[in-house]
């Protein structure tokens, strides 16, 4: 608690002074009271009262000066400040016990006064009522000598722009209902911009006459948006004096600066709330960020990197180390982002990934026929020690996983700078080689750049894209990256002979300058081992941290929300030509989640067809681009990431024949406050989203 140096002030008036010492506070007063109970509302730090408290015999130094026009004033001394309240009757009025008076600073002829100060500090111009419970005069002097009163007082000019309220009692058998909550206030500090903190806990002591009961806990103050109760002990408890109970609460601030908020615990006292101040200092960190770095491989189970030289058998997993590898930071990581191959398998099969130290999930990861040859590009939750679980489940594979970048899972990796955010965008194609020069020759790459216009360009740090091989000559492999230096020893979409193999990739990008523009794009690259035709979809962007409205991660263990072979999510098999909804479970997202990363599965369609996933409830048409090209009877994965319209829901095209489908989610995407351009952190639209302005690919030369 906050302790305020006080130049102690006098109170010229009649007749007699009471003094009381300190003492040990029993738990239970018995009458004769003398207690002056204060509750300074919903703003900590203010005037003309900072802190709430409660000043009786056994905490207090107590002084009470009544005079012959019933003014009454009461200083309460602790610990080397003091907290005084006067007041008076209607100007040639006296008190009238169980009668309501409204208040101002001074007396008139209609109004009471009363003030409060503390430490030689006022205010003027103050509004409130006081209602008088008990009032009994000396018969001698006529001066009051019990009085029993509750009060709430306002104080517009001062700091503490709440209502402050509160009981006195002065040698009266009026009993006195009343908690005090410690600590009070409450500071959490210095605290990461839309960060969860730990939890603080606050302890409610009965310390009237009766016992005392509450109801619920609440938030509110001027910022409640920033802060949480996460348990209540108290409510619906009857305290005897003496007794406590506990509210836990946390902070999320959500914006930066100084937030301030108030715990509420609704009671039965004359101010019907007990009041806990409330107060953060928030400050921009890179929690949920994504760092790109170029792709490394961190295994390879032909090889013995990374785990045994064996394949994964059936029903097996092995623990792939992530943390300290491939430029991955060896802490501060919430989760990574990796390109898994599988080749050679024995056996239909999928892999599900996971963090390592926890229960298999029943999502998958990449699923995949007898005898396959792809990747799928896999977001996974660190786990135990940094590692990442990869399980089998049937037959016997060979597995290869490169990295291509991580997301910061706290502040403590701030040291490596800003990274990124998400920008989501519809679904557009970037290039299309069999409308745009013909399939690529095996061993030559592509390069260009794309253009989001002067405001945007120079923001964009990675592109995410959905590269599609086409009909490929031979079995190969494309690979993506910012087209500097030699083509990277890792892949992006591994594919067979003749097939159509998509892939999901967050691909870094180099900035160029361009003269006739007059500012910087983003260039990247993609090549392939063999002939084949190439489609190459945005589907959003990786910023530089700074952009409006960018999107954070927050990751999550794979979660099942759809699969069509039970009715969940989606109730039966998808048509011709259908258009299903899917609406995200209410646990999963929040009033700023605007993006899932999600792993989506089509199961045995019966025809060769196209799945097409984009937000719902905006009033956007189905993009022309694609996220799976699943073969008649294949079962085939891609990773999406699935934006969700103003009533948390995508909707999933499915082109031809008729196919299952599964949907697990590995984390969500949310608006950050630190860079939202609404006033109001509610979901962008999607006209309010940044648009290509132009793209190009060129073939430039053999790598």
């Amino acid at each position: 608690m906050r302790k305020i140096r006080s130049i102690l002030g006098a109170f010229v008036a009649g007749a007699c002074a009471l003094t009381v010492l300190p003492g040990v506070a029993l738990a239970a007063p018995t009458a004769p009271f003398k207690v002056l109970t204060v509750d300074v509302g919903d703003q900590t730090g203010g005037y003309p009262i900072d802190h709430s408290g409660v000043y009786d015999t056994g905490n207090s130094t107590l002084s009470l000066t009544p005079d012959a026009l019933d003014r009454i004033s009461v200083y309460a001394y602790q610990q080397s400040s003091y907290v005084n309240l006067r007041t008076e009757p209607p100007t040639g009025q006296k008190w009238v016990e169980g009668q309501t008076y409204r208040t101002g600073e001074l007396a008139d002829d209609t109004s009471a006064g009363l003030s409060l100060a503390s430490d030689g500090r006022g205010c003027g111009n103050t509004t409130g009522s006081i209602t008088v419970r008990e009032v009994v005069r000396n018969a001698e002097t006529n001066l009051v000598e019990k009085f029993a009163a509750s009060y709430d007082y306002s104080c517009p000019g001062g700091t503490n722009s709440g209502v402050i309220s509160g009981e006195l009692r002065w040698d009266s058998s009026v009993d006195y209902v009343v908690a005090h909550g410690s600590p009070n206030p409450v500071s959490f500090g210095f605290q990461e911009l839309a960060v969860g903190s730990a939890a603080k806990t606050v302890t409610f002591t009965s310390i009237g006459s009766k016992p005392i009961t509450f109801g619920a806990a609440s938030i509110g103050g001027p910022t409640p948006d920033s802060f949480s109760v996460t348990s209540s002990s108290c409510t619906g408890q009857t305290l005897a004096p003496g007794q406590t109970c506990t509210v836990s609460v946390v902070t999320h601030p959500v914006k930066e600066g100084v937030q301030t908020g108030s715990l509420l615990l609704a009671d039965d006292s004359s101010t019907g709330t007990r009041r806990v101040q409330l107060s953060v200092e928030a400050f921009r960190g890179v929690t949920g960020m994504y760092y790109p770095i170029s792709p490394a491989r961190l295994m390879d189970t032909r090889t013995g990197l990374g785990a045994p030289k064996a394949r994964i058998g059936a029903g097996k997993k092995v623990d792939l180390q992530v943390a300290g590898r491939g430029g991955v930071p060896s802490s501060g990581v919430s989760s990574v982002v990796l390109n898994v191959t599988v080749t050679g398998p024995t056996a239909a099969s999928f892999l599900t990934l996971y963090p390592a130290g926890q229960s298999r999930p029943t999502g998958s990861s990449i699923n995949f026929p007898k005898y396959w040859l792809g990747s799928n590009n896999v977001t996974v939750k660190l786990g135990s020690g940094g590692k990442v679980s990869v399980y089998n489940h049937a037959g016997s594979t060979d597995v290869v996983v490169d990295v291509v970048g991580f997301y910061a899972g706290n502040n403590s990796i701030s040291s490596r700078g800003w990274g990124s955010q998400y920008q989501w965008f519809k679904p557009s194609r970037l290039w299309d080689s069999r409308t745009d020069g013909g399939a690529l020759p095996g061993g030559y790459y592509t390069d260009g750049p794309v253009d989001f216009g002067r405001d945007f360009s120079p923001h964009v740090q990675a592109l995410v894209l959905n590269i599609t091989a086409v009909s490929p000559k031979k079995a190969g492999f494309l690979t993506a990256w910012d087209g500097v230096g030699d083509v990277p020893k890792s892949s992006t979409v591994n594919y067979g002979a003749g097939k159509v193999v998509p892939n999901l990739a967050v691909v870094k990008v180099r900035q160029e300058w361009n003269s006739s523009k007059g500012y910087y794009l983003p260039w990247f690259a993609v090549y392939t081992s063999q002939t084949s035709n190439i489609v190459i979809d945005l589907v959003g962007v990786m910023d530089d941290g700074t952009a409006p409205d960018g999107l954070r991660f927050t990751p999550l263990a794979p979660t099942r929300i759809v699969d069509s072979r039970i009715n969940q999510g989606i109730a039966g098999a998808m048509g011709p030509g259908s258009v299903r909804k899917v609406t995200a479970p209410a646990n999963l997202v929040t009033d700023a989640t605007e993006a899932l990363a999600m792993n989506v599965t089509a199961v045995s369609p019966t025809n060769n067809t196209v799945i097409t996933v984009w937000p719902a409830d905006y009033g956007m048409s189905k993009p022309s681009a694609s996220n799976l090209n699943p073969a008649a009877g294949q079962t085939v994965s891609n990773a999406v990431l699935g934006v969700i319209g103003p009533q948390d829901a995508f909707n999933v095209h499915n082109l031809s024949g008729t196919t299952q489908l599964v949907a697990d989610v590995v984390g969500t995407f949310w608006l950050y406050p630190g860079t939202a351009s609404a006033a109001t952190l509610t979901r962008a639209t999607a006209t309010e989203r940044p648009e290509v302005v132009d793209s190009a690919q060129r073939v430039t030369r053999r790598g």
